[in-house]
């Protein structure tokens, strides 16, 4: 019985994620194709949808949360933000450089 409780719970969570995802991303079309906002709130309002969004994934799809048993998780994903994050950064102040010595 408690197999069968733990997977309704699963599904559960995968269908409120699906729903979310598409709310958010039907949101994000909305705001970008029927502008309500200067461009510079139109783009903060993408931002934290995006921001929602990841979110949202990480607690229903990858099932990550702020519980003692998930934190190495958490912990891993962030760890690997922050490398890419680096990378990129790098990558955009080295092409920003040679565009600089270019013109």
């Amino acid at each position: 019985m408690s197999q069968d409780n733990d997977r309704r719970h699963e599904i559960r969570s995968y269908l409120i994620g699906f729903a979310g995802a598409i709310a958010l991303t039907g949101a994000a079309f909305a705001v970008v194709r029927w502008p309500i906002a200067p461009t510079n709130i139109t783009f903060a309002m993408v931002l934290a949808l995006a921001l929602a969004q990841i979110i949202l994934q990480f607690r229903c799809f990858l099932h990550i949360s702020f519980k003692r048993s998930s934190r190495d998780d958490l912990q891993l994903i962030l760890f690997s933000t922050l490398v890419i994050a680096l990378m990129v950064g790098g990558t955009l102040v080295i092409l920003m450089n040679l565009r600089d010595r270019m013109m």
